[in-house]
């Protein structure tokens, strides 16, 4: 194999046709009634909802707003929970297993929804996802999955073996899948900039690049330390994830920000794409750090990611990987130049579940685990509606405790490497297994 050129940008492919674009400056308020910490998906879902009810509402971010994850995801709406059903019913019973299964799939239609209702121009694609078996015993486990899931929640999903895997995906790695047609794939950063244009119409204020420092009780009510001042708020949500500080350290110990890395090809001829993604679905694998793949809206690129267990600077090593992660996926691509290479935070918790709480009056909506796309929107949305005491609107599987607390953790993941290696580990055996 030769050996593979890198990545010639850093930035994320998204932000080529829709770049990051502050909103103009806002002066300081003084008072408001919900101050939001992070002007993501979450924070600007949640906004959206307080502006309309008539809440004086402004959302705080220390970068510009989307530039975390937000605009720097895959773009894929899978919704997914890491545990699967069998541990959520180990973990809290079979009956709030289901419901969060069931919520996955009420998110995701909500999201479709919404972005038909609010003309939000994301280059939405309801295009279905394949999943990728290693093995005989693996692929018996997911049809049953599929199954269950057809049956119980009215869920198109279904087997596919391997002799007709080619039908979906133009590799021989896999020994067959399953398929779900109710997740498909977006652009994330013209997700994002169509989400902060609907905010700011409806009286939303957005300030950029003004970091929140601290987070103080006054009264009934909050002081909130910026960067640039102090505001007085009625009530306080927080919507930071993979990029929380030590403005809320009660959520800093119980996140874990982890880098995922994307690379995107340069554009690939249309006969090629057609044998490599004949069906142009989003595509995931049974892996525990495996990889997630998806044509380019325009169905001219792959973009390609997957875990990332650096942690400074911008080293080649795991762009290398995906790289090569690519090539024996579709070896027909083992020439081909990447045009982008980039990584950004996503938040892991004990639980691996997302959640909204309410620790000492203030509001969290956070912990989406690599799965925003969908669930960032719903669980702001869904505090918005607890901020105002809408109970039935605000109902959710996912309002329970805080998530736990990790020992010996302020903030900086010094273990994060050796978790990754130890599940690539694991990755690694169980392929051995089903080769055999």
């Amino acid at each position: 194999m030769h050996a593979p050129r890198v990545a010639e940008k850093a930035t994320p492919y998204w932000w080529e046709a829709a770049p990051l674009e502050p909103p103009p400056q806002r002066p300081l308020p003084k008072n408001l009634d919900v101050l939001i910490v992070g002007a993501g998906y979450a924070g600007l879902s949640a906004g959206l909802v307080l502006a309309r009810e008539g809440r004086s509402v402004a959302a705080f971010d220390a970068m510009d707003p989307g530039e975390g994850a937000s605009t720097r995801n895959g773009g894929i709406t899978s919704g997914s929970i890491r545990p699967d059903y069998a541990t959520l019913t180990r973990r809290f019973g079979e009956e709030k297993a289901l419901t969060i299964e069931a919520e996955g799939k009420a998110a995701r239609e909500f999201l479709y929804d919404f972005i038909k209702t609010e003309g939000l121009a994301c280059e939405f694609q309801p295009v279905g996802q394949f999943k990728g078996a290693f093995g005989y015993e693996q692929y018996e486990a997911m049809a049953r999955t599929a199954e269950r899931l057809a049956k119980k929640l009215g869920i198109e999903a279904y087997a596919v073996p391997y002799a007709e895997q080619r039908k979906y995906i133009g590799t021989d790695v896999y020994r067959g899948g399953t398929v779900r047609m109710d997740i498909g794939g977006l652009h994330p950063a013209k997700f994002h900039a169509e989400l902060l244009r609907v905010a700011l119409t409806s009286g939303v204020t957005v300030h950029a690049r003004t970091p929140v420092v601290s987070i103080e009780r006054d009264g009934g009510g909050f002081r909130v330390i910026t960067a640039v001042g102090p505001v007085n708020a009625r009530q306080v949500l927080v919507c930071t994830n993979g990029y929380t500080d030590g403005a809320v350290p009660f959520l800093r110990r119980r996140l874990v920000p982890v880098r995922s890395r994307i690379i995107a090809t340069e554009e690939l001829a249309p006969e090629l794409m057609t044998r490599l993604m004949p069906k142009r679905m989003m595509i995931t694998e049974n892996r525990e750090v495996g990889f997630y793949y998806r044509p380019s809206p325009d169905g001219r690129r792959i973009l390609l990611g997957g875990r990332d267990s650096s942690r400074v600077g911008d080293p080649v090593a795991p762009k290398l990987r995906l790289r090569n992660g690519l090539v024996k996926l579709f070896p027909e691509l083992e020439s081909v130049r990447l045009s982008h290479s980039w990584f950004g935070n996503v938040a892991m918790n004990r639980d691996m579940i997302p959640r909204i709480f309410e620790k000492d009056g203030i509001v969290y909506a956070t912990g989406f685990c690599g799965s925003g796309v969908v669930w960032a929107p719903w669980i702001g949305m869904h505090a918005a509606h607890k901020l105002m005491g809408h109970d039935a609107q605000a109902r959710t599987a996912f309002d329970f405790r805080p998530p736990a607390f990790i020992p010996f953790y302020r903030g900086n993941p010094w273990f994060l490497p050796v978790f990754i290696q130890t599940y690539r580990m694991r990755d690694r055996i169980a392929l051995w297994r089903a080769s055999r």
